[in-house]
């Protein structure tokens, strides 16, 4: 009786072991599962930035306020009716060090 015991289990042992470290068993689904929420994260934030960039070809494409907007701030440009005034304050000479 002790040899059959010992024979069923080593026979549900020796099922179990390809459920847990297979290659198709659960510590290899648990593992792909973490991989795969891992990629569906950094998808979302890649989402994001390339609706981002979209919206801004978008509005390179369609619209010359950017592209204005972009000259004026990066490039200081103007255009040809306008006058540019810049204002610099005095400065005020501090007290002299003994």
């Amino acid at each position: 009786m002790r040899i059959l015991g010992a024979i069923f289990v080593a026979l549900i042992v020796l099922i179990q072991y390809p459920l847990w470290l297979g290659k198709g068993g659960w510590l290899r689904a648990w593992e792909v599962e973490r991989q795969v929420d891992a990629q569906k994260a950094k998808n979302r934030q890649l989402e994001t930035r390339n609706a981002a960039l979209a919206a801004e070809v978008r509005d390179l494409k369609t619209g010359t306020e950017a592209i204005e907007e972009r000259a004026r701030h990066e490039l200081g440009m103007l255009r040809p009716d306008e006058i540019f005034y810049q204002y610099v304050p005095d400065k005020k000479p501090g007290p002299e060090p003994h």
